[in-house]
């Protein structure tokens, strides 16, 4: 049973939120759904819709389906219907659901801290083969996604991932979903803390459970004392980031409401001390916050992020205080930020036991189930069981001993993935796109590995840690906000006057120490035939221009706007 302490202390907060019937707020006694969602959660528990697949929809067939099921309840197993082929991105907005909708899934498996096995990611690899077309991505959320899966299939899926513990429970939907970690818990040898405990303490307590099941909005979490902060917590929804206090003792800094899409916002210092022991408490009392005092009124306006820009971090944190954990956290360091720092970890690298972790790079996340069992068996001839997925699309290997770097860095490049990418294999990430996201616009994945082979022949010597993040509608799952050259899918105008597939682009975003989202310069956008073109154009300015050690964000603050053209 989860803790007591996920539940409402009976105190009274100092703090009186403001009573606005209008926003939905449970905490009020506004419970009373006010929009469809909501209604449809209230009316039925969206974890209750996996004995409906195993015992009458995967029987049945997907016109069995029930409409509020398939569009809704589906999400909290991981499952989302794709996109129909051949809907051009000028009827997104258009068509209703209905005929978006395709007769086959997009499923996620969550992975949790990225911690894979040889077995887990050989069954990962087998479903992919057998069910879903050979296809598989790695997220920038750590997870793996699969696309063409048949309703049908779902139950022997599951039942295959649940044998090697895995699952795609609450992987989507108004849930908390995977918690992310850094990929080298237990083996960096500059790691501040290893945050595995408490990210497998919070996942056996509170997923799946009813008590978080019906949050507002999606709700993403890191845990990580990863000293390049690789998980991003500037933009997640509640970060514990590892720090070492005054005393020498080592636990977390607490970071709420960040996130993307169309109207980011980095998350907020609360400017507590959590003790390692504390974690999963104070993960469950943010977490009922959020689901207590969030605004439910309006979809787009459902996210932590609200509440915090309304409120600000002292309110949260005395009403987290009071009326959920009934006791004051000490207050505590700021992490230690570096500016430009690769988080990725990609390249080889000294474990802190002497031996050593390769991480390389597929071509934006992209791999197949054929790829993968290749990486299984790659891996399991080198010694190790322990193949970890990054928040950057890209796979790291631990524990390889020295006299085997070379062998499995030769292997691993055979099957097309590379342990020492250029710049552009490196830095280059892509969201779903049209090809199977009913909200997209725009291609993304082929026209990024596109992109990747087109610079490296025009710029083969450019050497710089530029990224390019390419996402096909505003949403900004590729996080083109805090990327140095964000394109945002949208139908652009080309030279003959023909509506075509193109780009908004935002120039200069940046997290760590000098965070900042990337500006939008006045009527800049490009066709994606003219995309690399724009992009040697403006690689080949800021080489020229830029001042010594200076990064890219950093030239787009102070360059001419017609240099940015």
């Amino acid at each position: 049973m989860p803790p007591s302490s996920a539940q409402p202390k009976k105190t009274t907060t100092a703090v009186k939120p403001r009573r606005r019937r209008g926003d939905g707020q449970w905490a009020l006694g506004y419970r009373e759904p006010l929009n469809k969602n909501e209604e449809n959660k209230k009316n039925d528990d969206g974890l209750n819709v996996r004995d409906r697949i195993i015992n009458i929809y995967s029987k049945a067939g997907f016109d069995s389906i029930d409409p509020t099921d398939l569009r809704g309840r589906f999400r909290w197993f991981g499952l989302y219907t794709q996109r129909a082929p051949g809907i051009d991105g000028g009827k997104t907005a258009v068509l209703g659901p209905e005929e978006l909708d395709d007769r086959y899934f997009m499923m996620r498996v969550r992975i949790d801290g990225g911690q894979l096995s040889v077995a887990q990611l050989r069954a990962i690899a087998e479903i992919s083969r057998d069910h879903g077309r050979d296809t598989a991505d790695i997220t920038n959320r750590q997870n793996v996604q699969y696309h063409w899966i048949r309703i049908e299939d779902v139950p022997a899926i599951w039942e295959k991932l649940e044998s090697v513990g895995l699952s795609t429970t609450e992987a989507c939907g108004d849930t908390p979903r995977v918690i992310l970690g850094c990929p080298l818990a237990g083996v960096a040898d500059d790691e501040i803390i290893d945050a595995t405990e408490q990210i497998e303490q919070i996942h056996d307590e509170y997923i799946g459970s009813p008590l978080f099941s019906n949050l507002p909005r999606k709700y993403k979490s890191s845990i990580a004392g990863c000293s390049v902060h690789c998980v991003n917590h500037e933009i997640n929804d509640v970060a514990f980031v590892g720090v070492r206090n005054e005393d020498g003792e080592v636990g977390y800094d607490l970071f709420v409401g960040g996130g993307l899409s169309t109207n980011p916002m980095f998350a907020e210092r609360l400017g507590t001390f959590v003790r390692p022991d504390q974690v999963s408490d104070v993960w469950a009392g943010v977490t009922s916050v959020f689901r207590d005092y969030g605004f439910r009124r309006l979809r787009n306006r459902a996210r932590l992020k609200y509440l915090i820009k309304e409120w600000g971090p002292e309110k949260f944190r005395e009403v987290l205080e009071k009326e959920y954990l009934g006791h004051t956290l000490p207050d505590g360091p700021a992490p230690v930020l570096d500016e430009g720092v690769r988080r990725d970890h990609v390249g080889v690298h000294r474990q802190r036991d002497g031996k050593f972790y390769v991480g390389f790079a597929p071509k934006v996340g992209r791999v197949t189930g054929s790829s993968l069992l290749r990486v299984a068996e790659i891996v399991e001839a080198h010694g190790s069981d322990r193949i970890r997925t990054t928040v950057d699309q890209k796979l790291v290997v631990l524990d390889i001993d020295e006299d085997q770097v070379a062998s499995i860095t030769t292997a691993l490049e055979g099957e097309g993935f590379e342990v020492d990418p250029g710049p552009f294999r490196r830095q280059v990430m892509a969201c779903t796109g049209i090809e199977f996201c009913k909200l997209a616009i725009v291609e993304t994945k082929e026209r990024g590995v596109d992109l990747i082979d087109d610079l490296e022949k025009r710029l083969p010597d450019f050497d710089e840690p530029v990224s390019i993040n390419l996402n096909g509608c505003p949403n900004s799952c590729a996080r083109i906000q805090v990327a140095d050259i964000g394109l945002k899918g949208q139908l652009v105008m080309n030279d003959k006057g023909e509506q075509v597939e193109g780009y908004q682009i935002h120039l200069g975003g940046s997290m760590g120490l000098s965070p900042s989202f990337g500006k939008k310069v006045r009527g800049l956008k490009t066709t994606s035939e003219e995309l690399p073109n724009y992009i040697e154009r403006v690689l080949l300015r800021f080489k020229e221009q830029k001042k010594n050690g200076e990064s890219f964000a950093g030239w787009v603050e102070r360059a001419d706007e017609a240099d940015l053209k």
